[in-house]
């Protein structure tokens, strides 16, 4: 048999023999000899573990177990429990008693509690060594039992042991706990073998044989020097690599050893520091004497130990050895040999056999939630094992989701609901072996069992998104795409497999598209929200009466604020007559505003017009009142009503219209006839109707007219009077052409003379001859004051030369001939439809209605037009048909559904035709849907569908509007407008109601004329109690005005528009009035008053310096009013006459030329 593995170092110390201890009794419990307290790994037939591991520090600086009450003091432990002595406190009244047992035997450890001062039952733990709770490995070979003796108040706790192995020796630890008390204790158990065990020599072959067989299965390691020269972090992993159980005790061996070694005057040679052996093999320790008569004695953890089969003592001259047969994990000890008064000592460690994975793991598949086990099998029980996950061990915690299960050599990790995140390599391995498998968690398909409904609620209304699906797993919310945490205000519930979204009252930014995710799967759940508000109309910026004043040709902006959600659609409309968004007068939209554009302001534009606000949620309306004022209309043409040698008396007639200002006067010009300059005659305005105007040259031609003067500006001129003509000829017309041939007919056209002259024009002549002759004969024997004209009576296939004078009082001018000779023949024009663009596509048109198509074509000579209606000819009687020259017209007077079809047109020219069709659809309103049924009825809401109708009034079907009735009032109300399914849900029904319910069809031609009523009532059962939402008053932001901005001295210069700015705030919306020098600016159109958004604008439109002076914006509302001013100072002065022409009134324009006068007069 091979020696055991020597230590280099030695220690001998100096003490006492130790006193004779008490042997333990077999098969029960008893008293246990003193003792270091080991760990040691425990095994069953059903139940088998590892050690647990060290703690997180890695064990860099080993902690030692407190000695317990068996140790005899042989040094105290240098390191204390993690657990403060404070916490200690004396709970058992009978502590367990280290014991021995045979193989096979049975022995019970007991522990009492006194219950007099605890209000409930104690909390106690078994462990083995220091970290293996007992609790998990109770089975066929270890029973934990516990009971309570009412009278004695005593707990009693009790641990069984049965059919005891070999392996089961060790240390072992009770340990009490209640609230903040806490109790400890620690005993040993040793297994011996059993009397029918072989003989020494017997087992001394078997030990020898099986170190034989490890030799030749692998090289001794020395586990000491390995453990002595390891960086502490590896400890555990030695231990664990080489079945070394006590790692603890074996640190604190090692420590003990490092002290330094004392020379012994009794030993000439010591024992080895540590002793190395496999279990159930032999081990020899020898000492050398220096006095071999000194009397020996050797001794185990404190016990002197005497010869027997196990322990045999040999004396060879000053040699002595004891061989310690068949070694087992009891006899891993400290011992000890004393010769007189020194002592020497050595460490034994016995080394368990390498344990081998008999059956390795397998891969494995399933789905999250599932339960999940993964086994192997190993080649003895109770083998310490340990798994890992992708290389991190896993720890043995109760609190840990891995639990380990153990039966005999069979072993399995169980995860009870497998996720996402145990994907994974999972291994297992023991001190001989290892074996790895994967495991493959997927998600469970995912069912939409109710998906979000898309919701239309009023402003402040809630809104509720409920769905359900197959799994429950929990979710999140997104809006419009971001994730929505809850809040106050949001609020998201889950309960099993349902998943609500909740706003008590919704805001218009809640109008979104909502979205819900389940965690761990690809799959959303969308939904829309509309949230919709009435509109409402903001006039508090108007004058009085909502009246806007606006200079003619001047732009008008009139911008309204409006509100509502969504946004209403806005209607302009003056009388009967709707304002589009194109043209001078125009809408124009926004989101929060609507604009009303004049661009060149007229008369005829004064009037109410009215403006329509209309959503979903209801309607607004107002009129506002437009007043433009303009120059007057210029008058009637004068009439000259005497002449002299140089002058001559006129009269005119006042204005018709005066512009919305009165007259003021009149300015008078007069210009030759040939001249197209006019000479302003007066300066001053004339206020008569009468005017003798001088001065004008003998035989020349006059003509004279009239200007209309008022506030606003000058007129336009009035027509010019009769003049006195002079007599001259004209020049001759300009650009003679042909304008069309027949074969009997030639049409000339041409234009007027470049110069008429005085005289003006009466006509002209038209004259023509054959080619080959000089005889011209006229055309037109009457003068003709048109500039084209057909001769007519020719002979087909002659040539014919053409020419054209203007004819005056003077004369006639110079002819103009046509260049070329014409030849009086028909030409062929192939014939062209010129079918309207709005024809090419289908025309549509309602029934009742008129039908009136006019298609121009050209072709010549005389073309041929037909009709055909579907292929057929179509029945005059039924539809008209009138055809010219030029166009072809298609009338009917009352349409009908059988009119619509597909009309061919054919024009025909000789052998050339040309072709064009045309797609009449008449429509009507549509028939009522087909049955409608209660699908379902469930909380408040109630599920319907219906058929399409069968008449669809020949249009396609644009939507649905549904109408529900209570059966009590039988009160029809719209629930859905425009909707587009045959199917369709109705929520927020009043529990407790029966309803009924009917449905529309609708077309572009509106509404069917009657609906589908279901057959059945719905009845919304009571539910449950009723919620009642908490009620909150609103917060009250009503203010007195404040001007935030006030206004800033100005300069201006005359003639450029000036404008004036302060920001105000209040509530309610004060109104805002502006001042100059104390008086109030009211429908003055020099002045533009604008509010938006609490800024306040004042446009004075080209100031002259009469506009300077002091101004004032005044706020007022029901809580106050505020004020606040500015200068304004316009620098650039105006003449007189310029004042004038620009509608300035006369006496306005006398007090600033009085005042200008003045600062001239103190500035000299």
């Amino acid at each position: 048999m091979p020696e055991p593995t020597k230590k280099d170092e030695t220690e001998t110390e100096t003490a006492p023999p130790p006193p004779e201890q008490k042997t333990p009794q077999e098969g029960g419990t008893g008293k246990g000899k003193d003792t270091d307290i080991r760990e040691m790994a425990s095994s069953s037939d059903e139940d088998d573990t590892s050690l647990s591991t060290p703690p997180a520090d890695g064990m860099s600086k080993p902690a030692e177990r407190k000695d317990s009450v068996w140790s005899l003091g042989e040094g105290a432990p240098e390191e204390t429990e993690k657990r403060d002595d404070s916490q200690r406190s004396t709970l058992f009244v009978e502590k367990p008693q280290s014991g021995t047992v045979s193989v096979g035997g049975n022995i019970t450890f007991i522990a009492k509690v006194e219950a007099k001062d605890l209000l409930r039952k104690p909390n106690v733990k078994w462990f083995k060594g220091k970290w293996m709770d007992l609790a998990s490995k109770a089975g066929k070979h270890l029973q934990l039992k516990e009971s309570f003796e009412r009278h004695t108040k005593i707990h009693t706790f009790e641990m069984h042991i049965i059919q005891a192995k070999e392996n089961y020796a060790g240390n072992y630890r009770c340990e009490v706990s209640y609230k903040d008390k806490f109790d400890s204790c620690s005993f040993d158990l040793e297994v011996t073998e059993s009397s029918q065990a072989a003989p020494s020599i017997d087992i001394r072959s078997a030990f020898k044989r099986r170190e034989v067989k490890q030799q030749e299965e692998e090289p001794e390691v020395d586990v000491w020097e390995l453990l002595k020269n390891a960086n502490p972090s590896e400890y555990e992993k030695i231990a664990f690599q080489y079945g070394i159980t006590d790692l603890r005790g074996m640190l604190k061996r090692l420590k003990r050893m490092r002290r330094e070694v004392k020379k012994s005057a009794a030993f000439a040679k010591g024992l080895d520091p540590a002793y190395q052996v496999d279990k159930g093999g032999k081990v020899r320790f020898m000492v050398e004497l220096a006095d071999p008569t000194v009397e020996l004695k050797w001794y185990k953890n404190g016990q002197e130990i005497r010869p027997s089969a196990k322990y045999i003592f040999e004396h060879k001259g000053n040699q002595r050895i004891l061989f310690i047969n068949n070694c087992m994990m009891t006899d891993d000890a400290r011992y000890y040999v004393t010769a007189g008064d020194e002592k020497c000592s050595t460490e034994l460690f016995v080394r368990d056999p390498p344990i081998l994975v008999t059956k390795g793991l397998e891969d494995t598949s399933t789905y999250v939630g599932e339960r999940v086990e993964l086994s192997c099998e190993v080649s003895e029980d109770d083998a310490n094992v340990k798994w890992f996950k992708n290389g991190v061990e896993l720890p043995n915690d109760p609190k840990s989701r891995y639990r380990i299960k153990v039966e005999g050599k069979k072993h399995t990790l169980i995860i009870e609901e497998a996720a996402k995140n145990d994907n994974a390599t999972y291994s297992v391995m023991t001190t001989g072996g290892q074996s790895e498998a994967k495991l493959s968690v997927d998600l469970r398909p995912l069912k939409i069992s109710l998906a979000l409904q898309d919701q239309t609620v009023r402003l402040g209304q809630e809104i509720h998104l409920k769905c359900e699906i197959s799994e429950n797993v929990s979710g999140k919310w997104y809006k419009n795409g971001q994730l929505v945490e809850a809040s106050d205000r949001v609020k998201l519930y889950h309960k099993g497999r349902i998943h609500r979204f909740v706003i008590a009252s919704a805001a218009v930014d809640d109008e979104a598209e909502y979205m819900f995710v389940p965690d761990a799967y690809n799959i959303n759940i969308p939904c829309k929200v509309h949230v919709v508000d009435p509109p409402k109309l903001h006039l508090d910026g108007l004058g009085e009466g909502n009246t806007v004043t606006v200079v003619a040709g001047s732009k008008l902006r009139l911008e309204i604020p409006i509100t509502g959600e969504p946004t209403p659609k806005v209607m302009w409309s003056k009388g009967d007559k709707w304002i589009t968004d194109s043209g001078r007068i125009r809408a124009e939209t926004y989101p929060d505003s609507s604009c009303l554009v004049i661009d060149t302001a007229e008369r005829e534009d004064s009037g109410q017009f009215r403006i329509s606000l209309k959503n979903e949620a209801g309607e607004d309306t107002a009129l506002i009142n437009i007043k433009v004022v303009d120059v007057p209309d210029p008058p009637q043409a004068p009439n000259v009503t005497e002449v002299g040698e140089d002058w001559c008396v006129m009269t005119w007639e006042p204005p018709a219209n005066d512009g919305g200002s009165p007259i003021l006067g009149y300015f008078i010009e007069r210009k030759k006839k040939q001249s197209s300059r006019w000479m302003r005659l007066n300066f001053e305005l004339i206020k008569e109707t009468t005017f003798e105007p001088k001065k004008m040259i003998e035989g020349v031609a006059y003509e004279v007219r009239v200007f209309a003067v008022n506030a606003i500006g000058t007129s336009k001129p009035s027509m010019p009077s009769k003049s006195f003509v002079p007599l001259a000829v004209t020049s001759p017309p300009t650009l003679l052409a042909v304008d069309g041939v027949t074969d009997t007919t030639v049409t000339m056209k041409w234009r007027p003379p470049d110069h008429i002259g005085a005289a003006g024009l009466d006509g002209y002549v038209v004259e023509y001859c054959f080619e080959g002759t000089d005889e011209w004969i006229v055309a037109n024997p009457e003068l003709t004051d048109k500039t084209k004209f057909t001769i007519t009576g020719l002979p087909t296939g002659s040539k014919i030369l053409v020419r054209v004078k203007a004819v005056n009082a003077a004369g006639e001018s110079e002819p103009r001939y046509h260049p070329q000779p014409i030849l009086v023949k028909e030409v062929i024009e192939a014939p062209k439809i010129r079918l309207p663009r709005h024809l090419k596509q289908t025309y549509t048109r309602r029934v009742g209605e008129t039908v009136n198509l006019v298609i121009p074509f050209q072709g010549k000579p005389r073309a041929k037009v037909s009709w055909q209606k579907n292929g057929s000819p179509i029945d005059k009687n039924q539809i008209n048909i009138r055809n010219t020259e030029n166009d072809t017209i298609i009338f009917i007077r009352k349409a009908e559904r059988n009119h619509s079809g597909e009309y061919n047109m054919k024009v025909e020219v000789e052998n050339l035709e040309d072709k064009a069709t045309i797609d009449i659809q008449i429509v009507d309103r549509p028939g009522p849907p087909e049955v409608v049924t209660i699908e379902d009825v469930w909380g408040e809401n109630v599920n319907l569908s219906w058929k399409p109708p069968k008449d669809d009034g020949n249009a396609a079907i644009t939507g649905y509007t549904i109408q529900k009735a209570d059966k009590k009032s039988m009160e029809w109300f719209t629930v859905m407008e425009h909707y587009h399914r045959t199917s369709a849900t109705i929520n927020e029904l009043v529990i407790g109601n029966e309803y009924y319910f009917r449905v529309f069809a609708e077309n572009m031609c509106g509404l069917s004329e009657d609906a589908t009523m279901t057959k059945e009532s719905a009845l919304i059962a009571k539910d449950g109690k009723v919620y009642k939402y908490p009620v909150y008053n609103d917060f009250d932001f009503s203010e007195r005005p404040l001007f935030t901005q006030p206004l800033v001295n100005t300069f201006a210069v005359a003639g450029y528009n000036a404008t004036l700015n302060c920001s105000v705030r209040g509530n309610p919306k004060p109104k805002i009035t502006w001042l100059k020098n104390k008086v109030a600016i009211m429908n003055d159109p020099r002045y533009r008053m604008f509010s938006n958004q609490g800024v306040c604008t004042l446009e004075i439109r080209k100031p002259s310096p009469y506009d300077g002076g002091t101004y004032t914006c005044r706020a007022v509302n029901e809580l106050g009013e505020a004020e606040v001013d500015c200068k304004l100072e316009v620098k650039g002065g105006l003449s007189f006459f310029r004042l004038l022409m620009d509608g300035v009134p006369p006496h306005i324009i006398d007090s600033y030329m009085r005042e200008v006068q003045a600062d001239k007069t103190e500035g000299k």
